[in-house]
């Protein structure tokens, strides 16, 4: 539910945000023809093989749920609704870039990721359940890098892959005789999204703005109260990725 108001709220606002985005799209061009003759710090850092380096990552996630076929039936009356809210994190990862051509580069990030997502379950004739799943998951995405051409010190990019993903702890469940939400272990997700190299003499620092999209059923008991009213839970998460190469 809130990701469909969220959708929406970006719908009314459509055209204020392409304005927006034209507006930074050409002030960044602007200051690239302005920076495009200035002395290169590390003119050569583009044409390494292969480089290393490390990353932190801030950021903000969502269960996007469906309901199953049980929850509009009177089989299960009692659960009105199922309201999943956002919940932010961080990750700390290593960065292993491979030069495959001029404009194109594989890279690896393996990464450590803390993850706190909130669920409420709201039921007809008791109050209401906040659910909450914490987790550590091991990531490692594999991603592919599409780059601008470099003007001065600065270039941009576009990048997208997968994550696969496994849990390495969580929060557990003490009292067995205590239903709760359960998650898989596993992860899989799509990512997409962009960034800026910035050049400086001794090292390369590159903000990024990461997408990723659950595309595997994360559900694991959905026999117990909270599971019953669901059929699918995904995870959507918006990162922003500092990296120091």
């Amino acid at each position: 539910m809130h990701l469909i108001n969220v959708w929406n709220k970006l719908y009314l606002h459509r055209y204020k945000i392409i304005a927006v985005a034209v507006l930074v799209i050409c002030a960044f061009h602007s200051e690239a023809q302005k920076t495009r003759w200035v002395e290169k710090n590390n003119p050569n850092y583009d044409n390494r093989k292969l480089t290393y380096g490390f990353l932190i990552g801030i950021h903000s996630s969502i269960y996007q749920i469906k309901y199953s076929e049980k929850f509009v039936t009177r089989d299960l009356d009692t659960v009105s609704a199922v309201l999943p809210s956002w919940s932010s994190g961080f990750s700390l990862g290593f960065i292993v870039n491979y030069r495959l051509t001029e404009f194109l580069d594989l890279r690896l990030t393996p990464e450590v990721a803390f993850y706190e997502n909130k669920i409420r379950y709201q039921f007809t004739n008791d109050p209401p359940v906040d659910e909450t799943v914490e987790n550590t998951i091991v990531e490692f995405p594999i991603l592919l890098k599409y780059k601008s051409e470099r003007r001065g010190n600065i270039r941009m990019y576009m990048i997208g892959g997968v994550k696969p993903g496994i849990e390495a702890s969580g929060k557990k469940n003490i009292d067995q005789t205590k239903p709760t939400l359960e998650i898989k272990e596993t992860h899989l997700n799509l990512e997409a999204g962009f960034g800026f190299d910035l050049y400086y003499p001794l090292f390369k620092f590159s903000p990024e703005i990461r997408f990723s999209r659950g595309i595997i059923d994360m559900l694991g008991n959905k026999t117990n109260e909270f599971g019953q009213p669901l059929q699918r839970v995904n995870t959507n998460t918006i990162t922003l990725y500092l990296l120091f190469q």
